[in-house]
């Protein structure tokens, strides 16, 4: 990594406006999310986490998905600002989709039942670091992310679209690019309510 640790955690922000000028090549893209795939821990040492990163029409093509998707809920509403969201998360270079496998976490659920309702937390909480770390990776350089829900309306014509396994669970949407403006400054709650230490 190019930053130090706590740099890259305190600079990772929500970057909406990107563009698809990045100066990163898709080996390094590539390189970033299977070393976050491969050394990111999960409950039970499941590794039920599966990723899809889209670039070119690819990633074009599922922010269309989303807004076609989209359009059809709000319907004669005004789309203006929906409209405004779908073109700034389409002007990035690409998207990470975080997929979990929910056919492993019913193994796990088969195979562990003392723990069978805490396996789907579990996995969960595991997508949430995969998120992290391949958020903070992207930080580190250079490119801005976010983190979009658009599951589960989007689902089925995503797993139609890139022929995604049925169990599979779209669980988030990360689209990334170069950053064209700063985030607006972060708040922070009183730390001393947040964290409390005993001896």
């Amino acid at each position: 990594m190019s930053k130090d640790f706590y740099s890259v955690l305190k600079e990772r922000r929500s970057y909406y406006e990107i563009n698809k000028d990045v100066q990163v090549s898709d080996e390094r893209i590539k390189e970033i999310v299977e070393f976050a795939v491969k050394h990111t821990p999960s409950a039970f040492n499941s590794q039920t986490a599966r990723l899809v990163v889209l670039t070119g029409k690819s990633h074009d093509e599922l922010w269309n998905i989303t807004t076609d998707t989209l359009r059809k809920v709000v319907g004669d509403r005004d789309f203006t600002g929906t409209q405004q969201k779908m073109d700034a998360f389409k002007s990035g270079y690409g998207t990470v989709l975080f997929f979990e496998d929910e056919a492993g976490v019913k193994s796990l659920q088969k195979q562990f039942p003392s723990y069978a309702d805490n396996f789907p937390t579990w996995s969960n909480q595991a997508s949430g670091m995969h998120q992290l770390v391949i958020w903070a990776a992207l930080e580190s350089e250079g490119l801005g992310a976010s983190l979009q829900h658009y599951n589960p309306l989007i689902d089925e014509e995503v797993k139609k679209e890139w022929n995604i396994p049925s169990n599979w669970k779209l669980i988030a949407q990360m689209p990334f690019g170069n950053p064209t403006a700063k985030p607006g400054e972060k708040e922070f709650q009183p730390i001393e309510n947040r964290v409390k230490f005993y001896s």
